[in-house]
């Protein structure tokens, strides 16, 4: 992408709200895969075609690796990504500008979050990423939060689980398989019974873009492992 990044009209919480590892840092090489209908330099390669019970993407291979991400709070019955959604998308977009990264997809539910990035063409840095995306959301809320000996001694806010979940994605079908499972999740934990009644979510984007029907009530959306249960 190189030189000042704009905010991208495909990022989704800018607008509403293979291989498996628990991320260390160990990234790879890999293939990209981006929203259909974009003019944006890297979102050409996506052709996507609708019926009216699925979605089909079909993607061509273009520079940059994509990623799939589960990122929790430790406290799992906390509601401080939507309480403070305005926090998190300001602090997403600073580091968008400073690192940037595409947004294929993203939800954000109460207490963790599923997300699929593009990273620029020789860039596969997400680990620093991430970390600047939780140092900066965390720096800024109230402090009170229970921590760990561990984490005050380390001077460290209990906030963030200190680990997250990376897929890399391997091809058109994994692909397809992440990015309904990342839209379908408020369904899938109850927070909603209709897709469009969640605003935090990039589904109101690909539906704007003619990706999903409106309607779309999910279909094969589970995968092998999402990192939810940590």
């Amino acid at each position: 992408m190189g030189g000042t990044h704009h905010p991208h009209p495909c990022c989704p919480i800018m607008r509403t709200a293979g291989t498996h590892r628990l991320h260390t840092s160990n990234p790879i090489r890999y293939r990209c895969g981006l929203a259909a209908l974009c003019r944006h330099r890297t979102c050409r390669g996506l052709q996507t075609r609708l019926n009216p019970s699925m979605t089909n993407y079909r993607r061509n291979r273009v520079p940059g690796g994509t990623y799939f991400f589960t990122v929790n709070l430790l406290d799992r019955k906390s509601d401080l990504l939507v309480q403070h959604i305005q926090h998190l998308r300001d602090t997403v977009r600073h580091v968008r500008a400073q690192a940037p990264f595409h947004i294929d997809a993203w939800v954000v539910l109460p207490e963790h979050m599923h997300c699929i990035w593009t990273l620029p063409d020789g860039d596969t840095d997400f680990s620093s990423r991430w970390k600047t995306i939780k140092a900066a959301f965390s720096k800024d809320l109230p402090a009170g939060e229970l921590r760990s000996v561990s984490r005050v001694g380390k001077g460290e806010r209990g906030i963030w689980q200190r680990r997250f979940w990376e897929h890399t994605i391997r091809d058109d079908r994994d692909y397809a398989a992440h990015v309904d499972y990342v839209h379908f999740n408020p369904v899938k934990h109850g927070l909603v019974s209709e897709l469009r009644d969640w605003p935090y979510s990039s589904f109101h984007r690909h539906v704007a873009l003619g990706i999903y029907p409106a309607q779309w009530a999910g279909g094969a959306t589970d995968v092998a492992e999402a990192g939810e249960r940590s």
